[in-house]
């Protein structure tokens, strides 16, 4: 693996009286696609949110191109690392160009206007995720994978070396899927980025990892390549469920299948 960009040690995090998170570590080199697996409730979204500093870990610590993330300030960080969080309906009302501009946030003071600059790496991030020909349109008016592209489109013109992604694919029908894990793979492979994604997709998605993370009850319960995890056993144990693996998935990989009471 190459030099890591993204280090966490011992991390745990505790909200009220609930341990979400619990001695966690974990390392991401340059340009490494990760993906993060393991039932609800395992502390995946709340992983992510702890490598944005969106949220404080209760012990441990997250360093970010070797510096501690309590010592990058919130703008800094932002031009380093972008997040993709779930969808929600916060932005619906802004046209596409609109949302898209306002990753540059970090580059611009108070009430500043786009430079020219800005507005290139805007346009460059909606043609690198095919939404230019979106631009005027609405966010409300689009279909779930081209918000979702949207929204991509504003992490990448953020212009961070660090994306993460909660669920990406979530809800989108298959088309729309390959549409995102495509994009993503390009950007991974063809702009260098490091890709932290949560996910709850167990063919496509993890096929296109470098590595896998599996959580479970807020711990590390298999850290390693996406082949020696696609196991009936390895994922049974993580799920609580059992599994049917079947020839055929992506890059040589088993087909993932729950396999029914008895089956």
């Amino acid at each position: 693996m190459s030099e890591p960009r993204i280090v966490v040690e011992d991390l745990s995090v505790c909200l009220g009286e609930a341990e979400i998170l619990h001695g966690v570590s974990l390392a991401v080199g340059a340009g490494e696609f990760l993906t993060v697996i393991g039932p609800n409730g395992a502390g995946k979204s709340t992983l992510l949110r702890c490598l944005d500093g969106i949220l404080v870990p209760s012990a441990g610590r997250v360093r970010i191109d070797g510096r501690p993330l309590d010592e990058i300030s919130r703008r800094e960080l932002a031009r380093r690392v972008s997040f993709v969080p779930q969808p929600d309906a916060g932005f619906l009302d802004f046209t596409v160009r609109s949302y898209v501009e306002m990753g540059r946030y970090p580059y611009l003071g108070a009430w500043a206007a786009l430079t020219a600059e800005d507005a290139a790496r805007v346009s460059e991030a909606m043609e690198l995720t095919e939404v230019a020909a979106l631009a005027d349109r609405s966010m409300a008016s689009l279909s779930g994978g081209e918000r979702q592209r949207a929204s991509i489109a504003a992490a990448v013109a953020q212009g961070g070396s660090i994306l993460l992604l909660d669920e990406p694919t979530s809800f989108l029908d298959y088309r729309h899927q390959i549409q995102i894990l495509d994009m993503l793979d390009r950007l991974h492979h063809e702009r260098g980025l490091t890709v932290v994604a949560v996910t709850h997709d167990l063919n496509s998605m993890v096929a296109f990892s470098d590595s896998v993370l599996a959580l479970k009850d807020g711990r590390v319960v298999y850290s390693g390549a996406p082949a020696e995890l696609l196991t009936e056993d390895s994922l049974a144990s993580i799920y609580d469920a059992g599994f049917r693996l079947l020839p055929g998935g992506y890059d040589g990989l088993p087909l993932v299948l729950p396999a029914r009471n008895g089956s």
